[in-house]
């Protein structure tokens, strides 16, 4: 096990691995690494590990270019496309709003066999637990709409 973590430092910080590493095994087998010489050890020497420059990024040949004036007007239709979104999700925020007001304003209730009406609170939870659930997901979507149009700025 020791070993794996050495290779694994050798191999991932090659370049903070400078000391020397002396191996040694006592007469029950166990295995013992040391940056320091040990009685009855080895030093061990490494190959250094292969390394390559990485490719510079560059675009492949043939891959199409956009000019500035057309990529300003993409953008600008992304603009107004998510300002679109943003105003009738806040629409959709407002009226999922609206409809938990209205479902906390009216609880659920039946009437028992002797006639009396009793509240439904398990019914009345389950109501407004779909309704925040619903505020919640349109408030969300408001949010991340605004992110990603101050993105665009």
């Amino acid at each position: 096990m020791k070993l794996r973590y050495l290779l694994t430092v050798l191999i991932v910080f090659p370049g903070l691995v400078q000391a020397e590493i002396y191996k040694a095994v006592d007469e029950n087998g166990h295995v013992t690494y040391s940056s320091a010489p040990i009685k009855g050890g080895k030093k061990i020497i490494l190959p250094p590990l292969p390394t390559m420059d990485a490719p510079p990024p560059a675009s492949p040949s043939g891959f199409p270019k956009v000019d500035g004036e057309t990529q300003r007007n993409r953008d600008d239709t992304r603009y107004m496309i998510l300002q679109n979104e943003l105003s009738e999700e806040e629409r959709m925020l407002e009226e999922a709003r609206k409809n938990l007001q209205e479902g906390e304003a009216n609880p659920e209730v039946f009437r028992g066999k002797d006639g009396k009406t009793y509240r439904n609170v398990a019914k009345y939870e389950e109501k407004i637990k779909k309704l925040t659930d619903q505020v919640e997901l349109h408030q969300k979507n408001v949010d991340a709409l605004k992110t990603e149009i101050s993105k665009l700025k």
